[in-house]
């Protein structure tokens, strides 16, 4: 069994992808890259309402605004919504790059509490790429990119292709985000091995 420290190590074996030739300028807002019920960066009321912002290489720049609904403790944000942001935010430099991925180890070190009426400014990057392994991390901060630190993520993220969401998702939810579900799939995308 894997040990959560190997997990997320292996950026320092992986390499550094190029920003690909096309890809959104440094400064340039982000199109949503989940369909409109994300409840990180959808539009679905008490949602964070992600915003995202390209940076420099492969580096994004999200925030969003804790308001009342967001509340945990009394008038702070709560920790599982903090760790929302960041399986959100953290997946997003890995499309900035061309390589559509998913979650597959996320932790959270959290540092400081985050007040409701704060503006959260995560900063994520991919810090290296090895096979199917996206290695990735970020920071939260209070009120500004250069702000107090709140949290500092790592993940691991797998690429996928569409053949994934095909095989995992529901048809109308599949229709909702733009994709065919009747698509033909290739022969074993999107599954793990041993699987139908």
């Amino acid at each position: 069994m894997t040990s959560d420290a190997e997990k997320t190590s292996g950026a320092a074996k992986a390499a550094l992808p190029e920003r690909p030739a096309g890809a959104v300028e440094p400064g340039e807002e982000l199109d949503p890259l989940h369909p409109p019920g994300c409840f990180g960066c959808g539009a679905v009321a008490g949602g964070l309402g992600l915003r995202f912002r390209a940076g420099e290489g492969l580096v994004v720049v999200g925030s969003f605004t804790v308001r009342d609904v967001h509340e945990g403790a009394p008038g702070l944000l709560h920790g599982g919504l903090l760790a929302t942001a960041f399986d959100d935010s953290l997946g997003t430099p890995a499309m900035l790059a061309g390589m559509p991925a998913v979650t597959a180890h996320l932790e959270v070190d959290y540092r400081s509490p985050v007040p409701i009426g704060a503006t959260v400014w995560i900063v994520s990057r991919v810090e290296g790429v090895s096979g199917r392994k996206v290695h990735v991390s970020g920071e939260a901060r209070l009120n500004d990119p250069a702000g107090p630190l709140a949290a500092q993520a790592r993940g691991l993220y797998l690429r996928i292709d569409a053949g994934y969401f095909l095989a995992h998702s529901r048809p109308e939810d599949l229709a909702a985000a733009g994709i065919d579900p009747s698509a033909a799939m290739p022969e074993g995308a999107g599954r793990r091995p041993g699987r139908a």
